[in-house]
């Protein structure tokens, strides 16, 4: 079944960029934001001994994502104060956290810093290690959003700051409980950011001068799900996906098209609405931790119909038939729906009932574990995954099963996640560029070659 994907190809800047650039990953999941690495002359296995390491560069701790544009790669951190710690509990959000977060552009050649710029940014936020969102690099700008809402705009070549915003300082909102995490969407003109506070879960602010020029939508918290544009009935629609219901909009006015209700958990921070949404055809897919899988049938700009719901009686895998992911994309292939269930099952489903063919904890760690995780990519014909043991994967994943190629580990976990269990993850997803991967922890960045 043929994907309609229209998010970031028809993004201000994006498409020209594709067309000199096809290597470049200038954004989350990618140049048309799907997750999708389209480069041909990537090795079929591994050499002996796992991928060449092209370079090694020291950064600080950090969940965002890298982005990679025009022979540089962006990434943010953030560096403590001298002698503070992260709260023993990563919960906690009553503990202030004192340091600065920094932007870094990097030499995609080599790793070298080419600039930095850094800003004071106290943390109050649960899992308060680093900056979440990947840097957008669009028309020679760089966008970051910050986990406290710090929005930059810089020169991509010299980090010069054009314009920049404090979202808790211009909105009237509460943080976040997992802070600004949604990674914005720049549209024609618009940066398409998720904020918060009455009225103004998504705001679209000029990409030029910060000057806002919508703003929409209400809801106790904005969530983290990224926005997204699609193709629907004809239609561009911007999806946006906070913790009370989904949203379809104008996303050159914000005007409102349908909102559909999908959250059964009451308390503040439980709806998780963290997953990017998938369309496929007319089928319109999400997955929740606590709310499992639903599929809407899309009806132009008239609210759609539930196709299928899989709750479950609870997150637990054994109560549960569908997809209760907490943080993985999932891919829609030939029918199928594949992503990372909440306890670190591989899982297939059919795409049309939401029936589950099979599971598999091989890919993540080997074993049911909770909010386990493995951030999951195509590419020609098969899946590259990397997992939150820093393992990067090889494999085909069908009806028939999940079949790995080749695995090779080139990161060490230094994240030590909350309570059950404190193991040490790294739940940052890589970038796919000039025939590399791109991948970091809380101490390094590291750029792999995956070229035959």
């Amino acid at each position: 079944m043929p994907t309609r994907w229209l998010a970031a190809a028809i993004v201000f800047g994006f498409a020209c960029c594709s067309a000199a650039h096809a290597d470049d990953w200038p954004q989350w999941l990618g140049p048309q934001r799907d997750g999708v690495w389209r480069e041909a002359g990537i090795v079929a296995k591994f050499p002996e001994g796992g991928p060449k390491v092209r370079w090694r560069t020291p950064i600080a701790e950090g969940y965002s994502g890298p982005a990679v544009a025009n022979g540089k790669v962006y990434i943010t951190d953030r560096v403590r104060a001298k002698g503070v710690k992260n709260p023993d509990n990563a919960f906690d959000r009553k503990t202030r956290v004192a340091g600065v977060e920094r932007v870094l552009c990097l030499n995609e050649a080599d790793g070298k810093i080419v600039w930095e710029q850094v800003y004071p940014c106290e943390y109050q936020i649960s899992y308060a290690s680093g900056p979440r969102t990947t840097p957008i690099v669009a028309g020679g700008k760089v966008y970051t959003y910050g986990a406290m809402g710090h929005l930059y705009c810089f020169d991509a070549d010299t980090g010069k700051i054009h314009w920049s915003k404090e979202m808790l300082k211009e909105y009237k909102m509460n943080v976040p409980v997992w802070g600004f995490s949604g990674n914005p969407l720049l549209d024609g003109d618009r940066l398409i950011c998720l904020v918060g506070g009455e009225g103004s879960v998504a705001v679209a602010f000029h990409k030029d001068t910060g000057k806002e020029i919508w703003k929409s939508l209400s809801s106790a918290e904005p969530g983290y799900a990224p926005p997204v544009i699609f193709e629907i009935g004809g239609k561009r629609q911007l999806i946006l996906w906070h913790p009370e219901s989904i949203n379809s909009l104008d996303p050159k006015s914000g005007k409102v098209y349908w909102s559909h209700r999908y959250n059964k958990k009451k308390q503040l921070g439980a709806g998780m609405s963290i997953p990017t949404p998938r369309l496929d055809g007319d089928n319109l897919f999400f997955t929740n931790f606590y709310d499992g899988s639903l599929m809407l049938k899309t009806n132009g700009t008239q609210p759609p119909t539930i196709t299928w719901q899989k709750a479950g009686r609870s997150v637990m895998p054994e109560d549960t038939d569908g997809l209760h992911s907490v943080m993985v994309t999932p891919v829609i292939k030939s029918g199928h729906i594949y992503g990372v269930d909440s306890y670190g099952e591989m899982r297939c489903l059919d795409e049309k009932t939401g029936e589950r063919i099979w599971s598999t904890h091989q890919p993540v760690t080997g074993k049911s574990t909770r909010w386990g995780n493995a951030f999951i990519v195509e590419q020609g014909g098969r899946f590259i995954l990397f997992n939150e043991l820093g393992d990067l994967i090889i494999c085909k994943m069908t009806p028939k099963g999940y079949e790995e190629i080749d695995r090779a580990n080139i990161l060490t976990p230094t994240n030590t996640m909350a309570p059950p269990g404190g193991r040490r993850v790294i739940w940052s997803h890589p970038a796919f560029a000039n025939r590399s991967v791109y991948a970091r922890n809380d101490k390094e960045i590291i750029c792999v070659s995956m070229a035959q």
